[in-house]
């Protein structure tokens, strides 16, 4: 069945699917972009993240969460354009992270090796990367908490919270159900369907939106508290959490073909598409103002993109309605959020929000949101565009 072969990232079968005029030259322009940062970042063991106050280029190391995101970039921009000029580089940049496979400290596994290594595998079919991607795998389990029933997400903070589970750590789900399809491993699938269901549970409120943190008492099990540390408060919704929840369910849906997670998926996209602005771009929190200071998320946009394509592939009638608000919000994000080709840095959209409490990464290029932007691309051509239905035609589950 298609929801349950359906790979990571759809592969390229057919030119542009519309006949929008913005969509190709803005994948030449990412290609350009992306083609110049192999000879910006030369950094034998760093990857770039984003740009700091004074616009310079921020490179983190491989234990940092977003270190895989450059790498699976130049797998994209080589998976798009066939120019073997990228194939060198996304190698080098990939392979700077192997030592990662080891790292039982953090639970971004999936965003760390999947994206890098898990496009380099699927791209490639070089062995070596798939002996890494299970050990990463195995690693992640090591994280695992059969009580609790969920992959422990953050070590810090321990003042604050006993188990921490946070929103963001669906998306690491995929590596442990690719390995189960690699290995035959029932381990693996045992624990993302009972991370998913966990957090189905109890991430999210009637309305759909989410929390961010919620934080288990390890000898029971039970949600000791709901938290949103990244958010406007703890009654908020973070817009890049919203995102991963709607990405994450619908990844989980094509794993197993479980009809809970689509429906969630189907919950969570009405949550957003009902409260976006105009433009298809969420400010950083859904509960933030809607006023030209506060800043907006573009990487939250280009997460929820990605998810939207692959949505309509599993929604029948109502395929229309989220593939037209995938290409909405490509298109906003190409007319709107592109980096200037006259900007020194090489990244490819502009105006994300890392963490806006933090005062951390707040209106400016981060890597995330570029990795999310192309994989819209490669999966919006990859799908022919179904029927469009009228615009008001909102889906229920």
């Amino acid at each position: 069945m298609l929801k349950l072969l359906f790979p990571l990232v759809f592969i390229l079968l057919q030119a542009c699917n519309s006949q929008d005029p913005a969509i190709s030259p803005a994948k030449k322009e990412a290609e350009k972009k992306l083609l110049r940062s192999v000879t910006c970042y030369r950094s034998a063991d760093k990857n770039p993240r984003s740009l700091d106050s004074k616009g310079n280029v921020v490179l983190v190391p491989p234990s940092d969460w977003t270190s895989g995101f450059y790498p699976g970039c130049l797998w994209f921009a080589y998976e798009l354009s066939n120019d073997p000029r990228f194939l060198a580089p996304a190698r080098q940049h990939t392979e700077i992270l192997e030592k990662q496979k080891d790292n039982n400290t953090t639970h971004d596994m999936g965003f760390k090796m999947f994206s890098s290594y898990g496009n380099g595998y699927r791209i490639t079919h070089d062995q070596a990367y798939k002996t890494i991607l299970l050990e990463s795998a195995r690693t992640l389990t090591t994280r695992y908490n059969p009580v609790v029933g969920c992959i422990r997400s953050w070590d810090h903070h321990k003042h604050l919270w006993e188990y921490p589970v946070i929103i963001d750590n669906m998306m690491n789900l995929e590596l442990l159900f690719w390995a189960f399809r690699e290995s035959g491993d029932s381990l693996f699938y045992k624990i993302a369907v009972s991370h998913a269901d966990h957090t189905l549970r109890n991430h999210f409120r009637k309305d759909y939106s989410s929390w961010h943190v919620i934080n288990y008492d390890t000898l029971t099990g039970k949600v000791i508290s709901r938290n949103t540390h990244q958010g406007l408060s703890d009654s908020s919704s973070w817009a890049r959490g919203q995102a991963w929840g709607l990405y994450g369910f619908t990844m989980c849906y094509r794993y197993t073909g479980k009809p809970a997670y689509l429906a969630q998926a189907r919950h969570i996209a009405g949550y957003i598409l009902h409260n976006l602005p105009e433009d298809m771009v969420p400010y950083w929190d859904y509960d933030a103002p809607h006023t030209p200071d506060q800043p907006r998320d573009a990487s939250a946009a280009a997460i929820t993109c990605s998810a939207l394509y692959e949505l309509s592939l599993y929604t029948g009638d109502s395929a229309g309605y989220y593939y037209d608000k995938a290409e909405k919000t490509l298109t906003s994000l190409i007319k709107n959020y592109m980096m200037p080709d006259t900007a020194k840095s090489c990244f490819i959209l502009d105006h994300s929000t890392g963490s806006y409490p933090a005062h951390s990464e707040v209106d400016v290029p981060i890597i995330y949101a570029d990795y999310y932007f192309l994989e819209s691309l490669i999966r919006r051509d990859s799908i022919p565009a179904p029927m469009a239905q009228q615009e008001n035609a909102s889906p229920t589950p």
